[in-house]
């Protein structure tokens, strides 16, 4: 095959090689690594020791709480530098991907991106070792995915979007980077028209779906269509011109099934985002409803893979009215609540020992501020690992509620410590809380 060379439109003078059907490379110079000053949080009691492990010269955050931050061998943590943190991402706007040497206390920078947003930062995550960093990026106008090596300096660009990375590397899955915004705001990485973001047409696309890139061809193809996953759903809706798309996608920690978040939106705004959760196999069959509050209403919130790969972890309210830890099995069966007397809410993620979940809270007090939970499900008690400031809503500014600062607290490899974000200083940092003393 004949190869030709072009200049991705949304990057400063990076020219990619085409290699293969669907696969484009090309190489970087290895930026020159910064140490960090790294500081123990004294701004207030901590349960465990907490440190800031973001420089001062920016807006810091990671993924998301259900993506590792820490690498395979726990010794980095991956994260995203925003250009700004006051307004929502401008079309063609550029953030960096940097990696943070846990050990050694440096930073380094080693891609820019223009596919960003303020809840998920560049989706930034690590592949199956140190060395490989996935993330996104816009290329001839579509979000795809880039891999980044560290140790050739070689970068690849796919034809795909990314979500989540699966365990061993081989393949990542992802929606339309550019229809995460008309169901919420903050997720969507490349709408170029923030006012008017992309839509779908009325229905369940056949066409549209949840795509699967091997990252070894570049190449992907359509796991499952929006019509495969809601063919799924017994209950008829309230009418019938709603709009079906999907949302979060993610592996489990056993690499055999992937879960997805399911929403459907109404002309008139009735029925919420009509939260459906999915699991099904890798080839994208044995498709399975798990368990949910009314289909039809906006019940039920942030869903995450329990460890064992069987069960979900969600916020819940099984009574209809308190919100509650619960833990949902794959196969389709009720909710196990996980505490009577503890509230649920937050962003909830629970340890292979099921002694231990962390999540968080923001209030006000009167100033915004994030408190990082410690619930302990054998005791059936909660402590505050510690309470920090963080980000208004902007309310004045609009509906900027994307702008929001959440902890997202998210374990490393080995469920020792939490990486969390906040803003003590008043802009966005990323802190590591170490609870291996409690192991």
């Amino acid at each position: 095959m004949k190869r030709r060379t072009f200049i991705r439109k949304s990057s400063a003078g990076i020219s990619f090689t085409l290699i293969a059907p669907g696969l484009w490379s090309c190489s970087k110079k290895p930026a020159k690594k910064k140490p960090i000053r790294f500081e123990t949080y004294t701004g207030g009691p901590t349960l465990v020791p907490v440190t800031k492990v973001t420089p001062d010269d920016g807006f810091y955050v990671h993924t998301y709480y259900d993506v590792c931050p820490f690498s395979p061998s726990d010794k980095y943590l991956v994260v995203s530098k925003l250009p700004y943190e006051d307004q929502p991402p401008q079309y063609g706007d550029k953030a960096d991907v940097c990696v943070i040497d846990l050990e050694n206390h440096l930073i380094e920078t080693v891609y820019t991106t223009r596919c960003w947003a303020h809840q998920t930062g560049t989706m930034a995550q690590w592949g199956a070792s140190d060395n490989l960093i996935y993330t996104n990026d816009v290329i001839d106008g579509k979000g795809v995915c880039v891999e980044i090596n560290l140790k050739s300096n070689e970068i690849r660009a796919f034809e795909g979007p990314m979500y989540h990375v699966s365990p061993d590397g081989k393949s990542v899955v992802g929606f339309p980077l550019d229809l995460y915004d008309i169901t919420q705001r903050g997720y969507g990485l490349v709408a170029k028209d923030y006012d008017s973001p992309p839509t779908l047409p009325v229905g369940a696309s056949e066409t549209e779906g949840l795509w699967k890139t091997n990252t070894q061809t570049g190449r992907a193809s359509l796991l499952v269509s929006i019509k495969d996953v809601v063919d799924h759903i017994p209950e008829a809706p309230p009418r019938e011109d709603g709009t079906y798309y999907f949302w979060h996608s993610k592996f489990n920690l056993q690499g055999d099934r992937i879960m997805l978040v399911q929403r459907c939106l109404f002309p008139d705004g009735s029925g919420g985002r009509n939260v459906n959760v999915f699991t099904f196999d890798l080839e994208g069959k044995d498709i399975i409803r798990t368990q949910s509050e009314p289909v039809w209403g906006h019940g039920g919130g942030h869903p995450n893979w329990h460890p064992d790969g069987k069960h979900l972890l969600r916020n819940l309210k099984p009574d209809g009215k308190n919100e509650r830890l619960c833990k949902v099995p794959i196969d389709g069966s009720e909710p196990i609540v996980l505490s009577e007397t503890i509230d649920g809410g937050g962003h909830p993620t629970i340890e292979p020992s099921e002694k231990y979940i962390v999540t968080d809270i923001k209030y006000h007090d009167p100033d915004p501020v994030v408190r990082i939970r410690l619930i302990n499900l054998v005791d059936q008690s909660e402590e505050a690992i510690c309470k920090m400031p963080t980000k208004p809503l902007y309310r004045e500014k609009g509906d900027t509620a994307e702008l929001r600062l959440d902890g997202h607290p998210a374990w490393d490899r080995k469920f020792r410590r939490v990486c969390f974000q906040a803003a003590p200083k008043g802009h966005r940092q990323l802190f590591v809380a170490d609870l291996s003393s409690l192991f």
